[in-house]
């Protein structure tokens, strides 16, 4: 490994842990020619997974641009950026373990928006207008209206009088 900033390939491993679900090994390490100290992590690498636009062109899988749109979706939300990390990870370990080689965009945005959904409310809305190319109110209001609770309480009005009771 080569130090990032000396540049020599002299270095030792200070302490090796596994990261997240166990399919990330984080080292921790020390360069011999500077001194510094500097963090690696290694996955294990398989057969390249692609996603399928919704044009039909694919590129490969790539969980930064799953962070980067969650990031803007979140931008000026209280959302800590380890938790849209985890986030991330998840969602790139369901679409590994659920596909082979392809996955539809759709599935990735679909899973973005649900992890959304339940981290901010606003975030989501953000997220699912740009993923759903909304292009009117009504379609914004259709997203709104899918945050509300499937069984809402009446609204607060008058109450009913009981039978026999006075003024």
């Amino acid at each position: 490994m080569r130090c990032p900033v000396c540049r020599k390939d002299d270095d030792r491993v200070l302490d090796t842990r596994s990261a997240q679900d166990a399919g990330v090994i984080r080292r921790r390490r020390a360069c011999n020619g500077c001194g510094r100290r500097y963090t690696t992590f290694e996955r294990i690498e398989s057969a390249p997974l692609r996603v399928v636009k919704k044009d039909g062109t694919r590129i490969p899988f790539d969980r930064r641009k799953i962070l980067g749109g969650m990031l803007k979706a979140c931008e000026k939300r209280p959302v800590a950026l380890s938790t849209l990390e985890d986030v991330a990870n998840r969602i790139e370990a369901e679409v590994c373990r659920l596909h082979d080689r392809e996955v539809p965009s759709t599935v990735i945005g679909e899973h973005v928006m649900k992890a959304l959904r339940g981290l901010d409310q606003v975030a989501y809305v953000r997220f699912a207008s740009v993923y759903r190319e909304f292009e009117d109110i009504r379609a914004f209001q259709s997203a709104m209206d899918e945050l509300k609770p499937k069984h809402e309480p009446p609204p607060p009005g008058r109450r009913r009088r009981l039978a026999g009771a006075s003024k």
